[in-house]
């Protein structure tokens, strides 16, 4: 493979010796557009700042959880429209000049690109963009996928005429298959580069908080009652707690002995993937037995730890009208006017309980019930509800099939990391308890899941037109689905 790769660096000098010289420019602007919430801009801006473009762009990401019904192209355009028509050219026909979009629908599953007159490509080039980014975006590595998707479109858009293939195409198949080769390896380096780099961030970051606190956590944990129902289950968590952090540390200096070169590689990604995983469940372990020490013993700072337990259910009361106006949930229903009871009701009880524990009327054990007493009220309205929505939505007993499996997995754990920073989260398995966030995303899946069964041919088809309310648009872009 070196004798390869060698091979092509020579044939690659002397094809460009006379060449102009390359002006590589970084991004003129970087707009970020993050409806969905799905992307990190903590190493989405950075990287894009790095990308090299022919002219000077500027890009905009905007991401949104729509519907697999949807026409990304017309949202895209009705989006700029509303919020951005700086976007779009002075006639308003065109998208605006030096301009590129990269659109992203999580929910929808659909990638699109868009691109300014002067900036625009050939349709070969936008699907070679947009497929360039789906390996990613199946696997949810929304980011990365962006990344991906951006840097393609810097290498095609403008590209000078010393960098088109074509100009290659005498140095043989052998060549050609060895540059496509090496450009992917590259690629793919870099790609598992960012996660290991992300992954390894993450992971020091909760080692070196779990490192800081681990005598007070021990500390903690001694002053918790063992005979206590619920600080019997954190106690049984904490067990496990010094060997894990013996692993933790153990992989902590395996990670320190890690090279740049090591990095690159998929095992190296993952690997690390896995250590900061377990750091984070640490992390937020010494957390939850430092509030059940302070609220079960009632310290000075008990208000607090009882404010962290009530926000998984805070957050599921909030997204319950969000819930009820999604598509197709008919909130006329009997099972929605349930939910939106619960929700008033809750809401009030709530605002009790603290007063309640304050005055001795009710012990922090019991206050600890009644949340776990509301979840499971609610885990089984929603599950009522589920039922209506897959009732109006699915034609057949199959999709019905199909809705209820990917709504059926919608449990505390996949809809909100608050949960796990919880007492009834951590000492419960996750699907003990439905969650409002986590059914709202497995009925889009849902969706998702009978729109494909009833259109397979089209479910990674692209699409070039703006819809019904694009009018005489005529702005350079298409879409495609993952």
């Amino acid at each position: 493979m070196r004798k390869i790769y060698t091979t092509l660096a020579v044939a690659a000098l002397l094809l460009l010796t006379g060449a102009p010289a390359a002006q590589a420019v970084a991004a003129a602007d970087i707009v970020v557009e993050d409806t969905a919430g799905s992307l990190d801009s903590k190493s989405l801006i950075p990287a894009i700042e790095e990308i090299n473009f022919n002219e000077p762009t500027k890009v905009v990401i905007y991401t949104r959880a729509g519907d697999p019904n949807d026409n990304l192209n017309e949202e895209v355009l009705r989006f700029a429209r509303e919020t951005h028509p700086e976007w779009l050219s002075s006639n308003r026909q065109e998208w605006a000049d030096s301009l590129f979009i990269f659109a992203l629908d999580t929910s929808g599953r659909q990638v699109g690109t868009y691109f300014g007159e002067d900036r625009k490509v050939s349709p070969s080039q936008r699907d070679d963009i947009q497929e360039s980014t789906k390996e990613l975006l199946r696997e949810a590595q929304w980011t990365d996928a962006t990344i991906t998707g951006v840097e393609r479109a810097a290498q095609l858009m403008n590209r000078p005429w010393y960098k088109s293939p074509v100009l290659y195409i005498w140095t043989g198949i052998l060549v050609m298959t060895g540059g496509i080769s090496l450009g992917s390896t590259l690629a793919v380096r870099r790609i598992y580069r960012n996660r290991s780099k992300k992954a390894l961030q993450t992971a020091n970051t909760s080692y070196a908080n779990v490192s800081m606190d681990l005598e007070v956590t021990e500390l903690n944990a001694k002053t918790i009652n063992s005979s206590s129902r619920y600080g019997s289950l954190v106690l049984e968590k904490y067990r496990g707690f010094m060997v894990a952090y013996s692993q933790l540390t153990k992989q902590s200096h395996e990670a320190e002995a890690l090279t740049t070169k090591d990095l690159n590689s998929k095992r190296t990604a993952l690997l690390l993937e896995k250590f900061a995983k377990k750091a984070t469940e640490l992390d937020r372990l010494d957390d939850v037995i430092a509030d059940t020490n302070m609220l079960l013993n009632m310290g000075s700072g008990w208000g607090a730890a009882w404010d962290r337990q009530l926000v998984p259910l805070r957050e599921d009361l909030t997204a319950i009208q969000q819930l009820l106006a999604e598509k197709d949930s008919d909130p006329q229903s009997a099972s929605a006017l349930a939910l939106s009871r619960f929700e008033s009701l809750t809401a009030i009880e709530m605002d009790k309980w603290a007063a309640h524990i304050s005055s001795g009327e009710l012990t922090p054990e019991d206050a600890l019930d009644k949340i776990a007493a509301s979840r499971e009220e609610l885990s089984e309205l929603l599950k009522q509800h589920s039922e209506t929505m897959i009732k109006k939505y699915a034609k057949t007993t199959k999709e019905a099939e199909l809705m209820r499996t990917a709504m059926g997995s919608a449990d505390a754990s996949k809809a909100s990391g608050a949960s796990e920073h919880s007492i009834l989260g951590t000492v419960y398995p996750s699907t003990r308890f439905w969650s409002v966030i986590g059914l709202s995303s497995g009925f889009r899946a849902g969706r998702s899941s009978v729109q494909e069964s009833r259109s397979p041919s089209t479910s990674s088809g692209g699409s070039t037109g703006y819809g019904s309310s694009g009018g005489s648009f005529s702005g350079s872009g298409s879409s495609s689905r993952f």
